[in-house]
């Protein structure tokens, strides 16, 4: 596990909060598990006890078993890295009947128990292959990542965060004993594993639509970018008319771009900056369209509400859903005073949000890690209506993250990966020959942007900044880049490999300057889009493929001054216009989505 920080307010999650994962308890003492000797990974447990045995998938490459005994106990699974396991069921014929369970022919369950312990089967002369496995096994500890695969999650996605998360775990533990090259797992076959427990997440560069070749190219000189001081509320009130109009929209989004907000702003304009509010709204008509949010909010309420107990029996994804629900809500943000004690007024909100949403998208759900983006959120509203719309916004924005398919990520991860080739092959290729060259250690930074990376200010800044959508499209990939280029230099000169990349990029946890990713990140976007032979697959990552030379509508105002505060336009004068319409299409988008919610 990583270094715990009094700042984190989720130590306990490496990736994400997975409870299901957590072995259960030995209630009773009717199966009895003994450790061998010294080593706290060996097990020694009599067949009588054996309850069934479930068999590794095919084409993992190598084989192992599960073993489940009475009570559900379920040890770790035991590796055959020098051969088949058939011999050892082979054996285990010889004192048991193993046939196939009707529901999984993965599983063989135990028909007959014969009182032959384990101990005394390994004395077999058939069975030097498994005592071979066993010391290989108790050597690399690689059981504490297979035994999470193979619990019962109903939750796709579930499986996936947790698969991050006993990674980790497994790095860290692996990492904190020898560095004795015999005892780690070698780092392709632990690549190998991750691509393979990571559902939907197999990238094949040759099918993936979109995917191309970036050729070396010169991107020109990287400029300088600076950070300034937050929107004030003084500037906010001075760029909006008389019925509560917002002016120079573009200079004011630039602004926020620059600095952020002032803590009392956040509360309005994060409800423009999330399409909860239009830009060009009046306060009357925001007033209006609250009341009919909050009528529309209530009735998805009461659906859950009114639920007796015996209609959730007999709905089980409704019961799936409030459970995981009710577990993330104990444990999200917990540090923070607007979550912490016990009965506080801020969890009773996130649950009941949280499972509201499920009555707005039912097929997706609640999938554990939506919480993360809910609780800042509702801290900055303190409203419980206000709050779930403008999550359920920011939803539309990461749904396909949480989707089963996860073609979300896929894309994310093929995009990151084409834009830092373009930025340093060199360490791409680096990345590469250490297994990594899918980037799949940034994974828990695309999944819920950031969250767990800086602390609980930091990401009200960094999130506001990332909603202006400014300076480009998918500008939080420039701050991976951002992130990967700081990192670079260690990374190589220290050759890590994959394991040790793995762990650093896990342990960068609240150790990074979000101003300073915030000014490389936007460096890294001006040098791309001012760059005249940019390849079209990059100019496509960052929405710049139909940017043709279109000056903004004057009338708009929208490319004005604020203050002395200029929009992209003056301070980047190359690659103002794509910037400036890229604004107006999703101002368009915005209107469009309003309009929608009025009729």
């Amino acid at each position: 596990r990583g270094p715990e920080h009094t700042n984190s307010y989720e130590a306990e999650w490496d990736m994400v909060n997975t409870v299901s994962f957590k072995k259960k308890p030995h209630s009773n003492g009717d199966v009895a598990v003994r450790t061998i000797g010294e080593n706290k990974w060996s097990f020694l447990f009599s067949l009588a006890d054996l309850k069934s045995i479930k068999q590794n998938k095919e084409g993992m490459g190598w084989s192992y078993l599960v073993f489940c005994l009475k009570d559900d106990v379920v040890l770790p699974a035991l590796h055959f890295h020098h051969g088949d396991s058939s011999l050892f069921i082979q054996a285990l014929r010889k004192y048991v009947v193993l046939c196939e369970s009707e529901q999984d022919k993965r599983v063989l369950v135990n028909y007959q128990s014969i009182s032959q312990s384990f101990e005394n089967l390994l004395d077999e002369p058939t069975c030097g292959l498994i005592q071979v496995s066993i010391v290989h096994l108790l050597k690399t500890k690689w059981f504490q990542i297979l035994h999470w695969k193979f619990l019962r999650l109903k939750d796709p996605y579930t499986t996936t965060m947790g698969g991050f998360s006993k990674v980790t775990n497994y790095i860290f533990d692996s990492l904190r004993g020898s560095d004795s090259v015999n005892q780690q797992r070698p780092p392709s076959e632990m690549a190998d594993f991750i691509s393979d427990a990571i559902p939907g997440l197999k990238i094949n560069q040759q099918e993936e639509p979109g995917f191309e070749v970036i050729t070396r190219i010169d991107l020109g000189k990287r400029p300088e970018a600076h950070r300034k001081q937050p929107v004030s509320i003084e500037e906010w009130t001075k760029n909006m008319d008389s019925e509560g109009r917002i002016l120079n929209i573009d200079a004011m989004k630039q602004m926020i771009f620059r600095g952020g907000l002032c803590h009392a702003l956040r509360k309005e304009v994060w409800k423009f900056l999330l399409g909860y509010y239009s830009w060009n709204s009046t306060r009357d008509e925001r007033t209006s369209m609250q009341k009919r949010k909050t009528d529309e909010y209530f009735r998805m309420k009461l659906q859950w509400k009114s639920v007796s107990e015996e209609q959730e029996k007999r709905n089980s994804r409704l019961r799936d859903y409030r459970s995981l629900i009710e577990k993330d809500v104990n444990r999200t943000d917990r540090t923070n005073k607007f979550y912490e004690g016990q009965d506080n007024p801020g969890l009773i909100l996130l649950h009941d949000i949280l499972m509201t949403y499920c009555m707005y998208d039912f097929d997706l759900g609640y999938v554990q890690g939506m919480s993360d983006l809910l609780s800042p959120i509702l801290y900055v509203m303190e409203n419980e209506v206000d709050a779930f719309w403008c999550f359920a916004l920011y939803m539309d924005q990461m749904h396909q993250n949480f989707e089963e398919q996860m073609q979300g990520m896929k894309t994310q991860l093929i995009q990151l990966s084409t834009l830092l080739r373009l930025l340093d092959s060199g360490f791409c290729n680096y990345l590469e020959s250490q297994d990594s060259g899918y980037l799949y250690f940034c994974f828990r930074w695309l999944l819920i942007r950031f969250k767990r990376e800086f602390s609980f200010q930091d990401i009200l800044r960094l999130w506001e900044v990332m909603w202006t959508d400014l300076p480009c499209q998918n500008f939080h990939l420039l701050l991976c880049c951002a992130i990967l280029e700081s990192e670079k230099q260690q990374i190589m000169e220290k050759h890590y490999g994959f394991n040790e990349i793995l762990k650093h990029i896990n342990e960068l946890s609240m150790k990074m300057d979000v101003d300073d990713i915030l000014c490389k990140a936007e460096a890294v976007s001006v040098q791309m889009m001012t760059c005249k032979e940019l390849p079209q697959a990059i100019c496509e990552i960052l929405g710049l493929e139909n940017s043709a030379m279109t000056t903004p509508d004057s009338d708009a105002g929208e490319d004005e001054t604020v203050d002395g505060m200029s929009c992209l336009a003056s301070t980047y004068p190359n690659v103002s216009l794509p910037v400036a319409a890229a604004n107006k299409r999703n101002e368009k988008i915005q209107q469009v989505i309003h309009t929608d919610s009025t009729n």
